[in-house]
């Protein structure tokens, strides 16, 4: 049976964008798809981060793709403490959500290239957790540790 012809970016983007869009996380596995019939490109899913990563430390192959969602419009952009190791892969971004003003709805989304074998930190911090209400100090920061594996 001859593989389907799919185009590798446009299978990436759109696993991307399904899984940005609900900021949960996505398993860790590959995919085989196929640029033409006698040369097939393997394909990860982007490996999805959200709140409840927080403090622990994930894997991802080099050529992979990390998409962290925040479920606060407080945060601040997420950060690499690597970006030779873990690179942004564009500029974030922040959606609104839909509560009153003041109430922090909405989230921001990072996406990074993992770019060569090596360790990264991804950071992003928030003082408020509401209109005047300070966060606790377990809220206040996000820290995930990346290995990328060559």
């Amino acid at each position: 049976m001859r593989p389907q012809r799919i185009v590798p970016c446009a299978a990436a983007l759109a696993a991307l964008f399904t899984l940005a869009s609900c900021g949960s996380s996505a398993p860790s596995a590959s995919v085989s798809v196929s640029s033409s019939p006698s040369s097939p490109v393997a394909v990860s899913p982007p490996l999805g981060l959200d709140e409840h990563a927080n403090g622990t430390t994930v894997r991802v192959a080099a050529g992979g793709t990390v998409v962290v969602t925040l479920h606060s419009a407080y945060w601040s952009a997420l950060t690499s403490s690597a970006p030779a190791v873990l690179a942004p892969a564009g500029s974030p971004s922040t959606s609104p959500g839909t509560c009153p003003p003041g109430g922090g709805c909405g989230t921001v989304t990072a996406v990074f290239r993992a770019s060569s074998p090596g360790t990264a930190q991804l950071t992003a911090s928030r003082t408020s957790c509401g209109e005047a209400l300070a966060c606790a100090p377990d809220q206040r920061s996000y820290q995930v540790t990346v290995t990328v594996s060559g």
